[in-house]
């Protein structure tokens, strides 16, 4: 499952995707320095948009960590989709990319094979989350994940929820079914490449 993901755009990119869409950005604890980092892995901060309560058509962006202790103290990183509804704390995770690992073909490699997914034709995606307040680690936020579709299924049995672009202000909207809108790309929309 994704442990691992990728956020290069900067914060101004980010804002402009989200208004393309009619969603309005506000920042709730000030603009955040979102810095490009290849590599956002568990427990690190990344930035979400979750639902301003009572109004469609806008997010409120803010920097969270990724993953809070579940049992035995064990990050809850990714988190089943799989007939739940999610009617409160969701929120869109940005990214522009995410990892997933394989054995390693080449015979003796004691590595895992890395391999980078982005979204075809788009600069960011918005991958379904939710968060919650803890008393271990404050407010944390975590991955959606579901049976995976035509571009994951060669290389992991689950996948994280990507949502269609066209879905990112119903996801903020709570009214709105969350299974209506967890559902796998079409094929070909993620493009993927093996990395080092």
């Amino acid at each position: 499952m994704c442990n691992d993901y990728r956020l290069k755009v900067d914060i101004s990119s980010i804002i402009e995707e989200f208004a393309d869409l009619k969603i309005k950005i506000r920042f709730s604890e000030g603009r955040p320095n979102i810095e490009a980092r290849d590599d956002i892995k568990i427990t690190d901060v990344g930035p979400i948009v979750r639902t301003v309560e009572g109004e469609r058509g806008e997010g409120d962006l803010v920097q969270r960590r990724w993953s809070w202790p579940g049992q035995n103290k064990r990050p809850v990183y990714n988190f089943r989709s799989d007939g739940r509804e999610f009617a409160s704390n969701r929120c869109i995770i940005v990214a522009d990319g995410f990892y997933e690992f394989t054995d390693p073909a080449e015979k003796g490699k004691k590595r895992k094979d890395k391999w980078l997914f982005t979204k075809s034709g788009e600069p960011i995606f918005g991958i379904a989350g939710i968060w919650r307040d803890t008393k271990e680690v404050g407010e944390a936020f975590t991955m959606l994940t579901m049976g995976p579709g035509p571009d994951i299924a060669p290389y992991h049995d689950r996948q994280i929820v990507i949502l269609e672009r066209k879905a990112w202000a119903d996801w903020l909207d709570p009214s709105v079914p969350a299974q209506t809108l967890i559902k796998p790309l079409p094929a070909g929309s993620l493009a993927v490449e093996q990395v080092a």
